[in-house]
């Protein structure tokens, strides 16, 4: 087994060196923090900027005016990765926040922290109804049968593309390519080259791992032994088997050729060069489409993510974040926080939410809502990420891997990916991809096992 690299993100090296199982304890003897008119405070501690974070400030304002018993203050905290090392520093102690937003790949370290308190607990004392949950979405978030945190953020990958350009080469603007074939023959007709100099790249994709597991997903395939490590802890990383091998074998294909623009691993160096029109296509988050939208200066189009010839998409796993209480809070604050966290599910919330931002709605009535309604007459684009979703076949593929060590993992897959771009073979980099991650998680859990004795 190869040991592991130099250079990899701070997060991952706090995830193995500081590893540390407290006792979840529900609820703790922290004092209340109270306003002046007695309302119990609720801290929320969150990773949303910009326009997100806008509509987190006016669901907070807006469920303060709905009630007169809690006041939530919400905190931005950075990036994911930012806030996780935030919590890493208080998390089991009085400073802890109430609530904290964590993204997707941190469910199974939350959930083995010690850090939290399992919202399953208010589920079931108060016999709260899940019944309305998209499926796919409370899936990802249930972990042994019991939902440690309230899906909030939750978004897909789709591909966007620039529809008049589509029209300028002569392609269907509403037949987008969808398959890895068509893409790069899509990409073909849409470079345009001037001398030496790429003017426009036909397709390009973020330098990000969460692109490479949705388009595992999409194949069926799993990341990890162990149903994605859903029924016993994943050991044995498959990522270097035919379906990832596939994926770097299309990127470096196109690459080779010159259609696939490479704009690192910033999400904004992407999202302006499609809004500049530099890019044809790109694969994102749904996160994207309001600013994609609004922003563009033509007709912009969305499409379901890619499968290799040959193959029925099975669909995507779920990305964006999920709410956890924290445990080490006393018992009375943690009721405030449970009692935000439901006003966060109620269809209305979940509409308003949507249309500000792109995520999707996590309960289906939130479709019926006239507001969200309206939103998605006026852009269209919207519904692609709910009909992928709704469409996902629900397996354990697309239900997403578990690991302690997820972002990690993540950073190796990139780096790999550079190398890839560098002239490096598929083949070799995902085995070596593959055995440093059970490198990783080997160490991790080897760190669990030694913190717990």
């Amino acid at each position: 087994m190869m040991k592991m690299a130099k250079g990899k993100t701070k997060l991952a090296s706090l995830f193995l060196a500081s590893f540390t199982l407290l006792a979840a304890c529900g609820g703790g003897d922290s004092e209340v923090a109270t306003t002046e008119d007695g309302r119990t405070i609720v801290t929320f501690w969150h990773a949303m900027g910009g326009g997100p974070g806008e509509a987190i400030d006016e669901m907070v304002e807006d469920y303060n005016n709905s009630q007169d018993e809690v006041q939530v203050e919400a905190v931005y905290q950075g990036s994911y990765e930012e806030l996780l090392n935030q919590l890493r520093a208080v998390g089991g102690t009085n400073e802890a926040p109430s609530i904290v937003q964590v993204y997707e790949v941190g469910t199974k370290f939350m959930s083995e922290s010690g850090y939290i308190e399992p919202i399953q607990t208010f589920i079931d004392e108060e016999d709260f109804d899940t019944s309305t949950f998209e499926e796919n979405i409370f899936a990802y978030y249930e972990v042994d049968g019991q939902l440690n945190s309230m899906p909030f953020n939750t978004s897909n990958a789709i591909m966007f593309y620039n529809k008049d350009m589509f029209e300028e080469a002569g392609l269907d603007p509403e037949d987008p390519p969808r398959t890895f074939s068509e893409v790069q023959e899509y990409a073909e007709q849409l470079t345009i080259s001037s001398g030496s100099d790429t003017e426009v790249h036909g397709f390009s994709i973020l330098i990000y791992g969460w692109f490479f597991e949705q388009l595992l997903a999409n194949q069926g395939a799993l990341y990890l032994d162990n149903d994605n490590g859903r029924t016993g802890d994943g050991e044995n990383v498959l990522i270097n088997e035919e379906p990832g091998v596939r994926v770097f074998e299309w990127l470096q294909e196109m690459n080779e050729a010159g259609t696939l623009g490479n704009y690192g691993r910033q999400w904004d160096d992407i999202r302006s060069a499609f809004a500049a029109e530099r890019v044809a296509m790109y694969l994102d988050s749904t996160a994207a489409t309001r600013g994609n939208v609004t922003g563009a200066d033509f007709e912009v189009g969305t499409a379901f993510l890619p499968v290799p010839d040959g193959m029925d998409p099975e669909g995507v796993i779920v990305g964006g974040g999920s709410l956890w209480m924290t445990n080490s809070i006393a018992e009375e604050e943690q009721q405030a926080a449970w009692d935000f966290m439901k006003y966060t599910t109620e269809p209305e919330v979940q509409a308003k939410w949507a249309g500000a931002t792109g995520y999707f709605p996590i309960t289906t009535d939130a479709y019926e809502e006239q507001e969200l309604q309206d939103i998605y007459e006026e852009f269209p684009q919207f519904l692609t990420s709910v009909d992928q979703l709704q469409e996902t076949n629900l397996t354990p593929a697309t239900q997403g891997a578990l690991m302690g060590v997820f972002p990690e993992a993540r950073n190796i897959v990139e780096n790999a990916i550079e190398t890839l771009y560098q002239g490096g073979d598929p083949q070799e980099l995902l085995d070596e991809a593959a055995a440093e991650i059970e490198n990783a998680i080997e160490q991790y859990n080897r760190m669990s096992v030694d913190d717990n004795e």
